[in-house]
């Protein structure tokens, strides 16, 4: 059994639609690099949702700046009990975004809004973001989106560390406390760093 399948089980057939998706109308669409359909498992899919096991059961989760649905879309496919709303400025994107949902059938389950963070007014459990911006950027974003006991998660790369650092005495006036997190989706694939904050 390949890790596709120990991973999504009996979601392996929507995952696998959603790949097909970006591997085709998300290059079409300049959503997704053209050398990237190769990679689209490890380098997207699994990337996403290594942060799965830091959301609640039942969670409702927010995918700012969300672009292609990622790490949205993973997320809502590998588990059925979050609500996730994809959170998109762009028209192209947000277009890409609802007839996507509407392929996978995943309208009860996933809504897609198409407005900027700063302008959008719910507030969720939990707020996701995926090499999106500078985390000082994220925190002006992402902040008001958050329940008072929810998280932020953002995945990161090589800097995560240095960026946690340059935003901890922001951190500290908001009563917040920050962590780099080692994740991975599973054994076999690769470990990526994910920031987490919440309230002390």
């Amino acid at each position: 059994m390949n890790v596709a399948e120990e991973l999504f089980g009996s979601h392996l057939e929507s995952i696998s639609l959603y790949v097909d998706i970006l591997a085709g109308k998300g290059i079409e669409w300049g959503l997704i690099g053209p050398r990237e359909g190769d990679r689209i498992w490890d380098r997207h899919i699994f990337n996403s949702v290594a942060i799965s096991d830091l959301l609640s059961q039942g969670a409702t989760v927010v995918d700012v700046g969300s672009g292609a649905g990622l790490p949205g879309l993973p997320l809502a496919i590998l588990r059925p009990d979050l609500r996730v709303t994809l959170l998109e400025p762009l028209l192209r994107r947000a277009t890409f975004l609802a007839e996507t949902v509407s392929e996978l059938g995943l309208d009860d389950s996933v809504a897609v809004v198409r407005a900027r963070a700063e302008d959008h007014r719910q507030r969720y459990d939990a707020v996701v973001s995926r090499a999106l911006a500078p985390l000082d950027r994220l925190l002006t974003w992402c902040g008001p989106l958050r329940r008072r006991d929810g998280i932020i998660v953002a995945l990161k790369g090589r800097t995560a560390a240095d960026e946690l650092a340059a935003v901890t005495p922001e951190l500290n006036r908001q009563g917040l406390v920050g962590a780099v997190l080692a994740v991975r989706a599973h054994p076999a694939t690769e470990v990526t760093s994910a920031v987490r904050l919440r309230s002390r």
